[in-house]
C-alpha cells in the first residue's frame, strides 16, 4: 500500500477534522491546550486532493472561529486581514500535494518534505503576518521594521508546531504502513 492510499483512507478526513476541531480554539496553546494544528491539517489534506474538502476546512476553521470568539475568545486577529488565511492555507494546501509524489517515504523523501514543508509554513507565516500588518489597521504607527522585531519572536513556533504535527502525522503513516508486515511477521513465528 502506498501513501497516497494510505492518506486517501476514509479515516483521513475525520482525522484531519478532529484534529482542527480539537486545537484551534487555542490557537497559541497552554497548558491545557495543544498548538493550533491548522497548518498541518491543510498540509495533509493536500494529498487528499479534493478541493471540495479544502474548502469544507476553511469554512470549519471560520466556523471554528466564529464559535470561539462568541465563547469568549479574543476576536482581535479578525480583521480586514482574515481573509488572507486563504493563500496562507492554501500555500500549505499545495505543499501537501506536491509531497504526495514522494510515494516510498524514505529519508530522501522525508527530507525533502521536510524542506518543502519548512519553506511553506515560512511563506505562510510570511503571508498571514505580513497581512496582519498591511490590512488589520493596528499598527498604522509601526513600520515595517519595528512590526517585524515583533512578530519575529513567533516564527519558531509557527514553523516547529507545524513540523511537529506533520511529522507525527507521517509517522503515523509509516507505522500503519508496517503493521500488515509486522502481523504477517507474528503469525509465520
Amino acid at each position: 500500500m502506498n501513501i497516497k492510499k494510505s492518506l486517501q483512507a476514509e479515516y483521513l478526513p475525520l482525522s484531519l477534522i478532529a484534529l482542527m476541531v480539537l486545537t484551534r480554539f487555542h490557537h497559541f496553546g497552554d497548558i491545557l491546550h495543544l498548538p493550533d494544528a491548522s497548518l498541518a491539517v491543510f498540509f495533509f489534506a493536500g494529498f487528499y486532493r479534493k478541493r471540495m474538502f479544502f474548502g469544507f476546512l476553511l469554512a470549519l476553521a471560520a466556523l471554528i472561529d466564529y464559535l470561539a470568539i462568541e465563547n469568549g475568545t479574543s476576536g482581535w486577529c479578525v480583521t480586514p486581514a482574515y481573509v488572507f488565511l486563504i493563500p496562507t492555507y492554501a500555500v500549505m494546501w499545495f505543499a501537501g500535494r506536491y509531497c504526495l509524489t514522494f510515494k516510498a517515504m524514505k529519508i530522501a523523501e522525508l527530507v525533502k518534505s521536510a524542506g518543502l514543508l519548512t519553506l511553506a509554513t515560512s511563506a505562510a507565516f510570511a503571508i498571514s503576518n505580513g497581512s496582519f500588518y498591511l490590512f488589520s489597521s493596528r499598527y498604522e504607527d509601526l513600520s515595517l521594521g519595528e512590526y517585524f522585531v515583533r512578530v519575529a519572536q513567533y516564527y519558531p513556533s509557527y514553523v516547529g508546531f507545524a513540523l511537529i504535527y506533520v511529522v507525527a502525522g507521517f509517522a503515523i503513516v509509516k507505522l500503519f504502513k508496517l503493521l500488515p508486515q509486522l502481523w504477517a511477521n507474528q503469525k509465520s513465528v
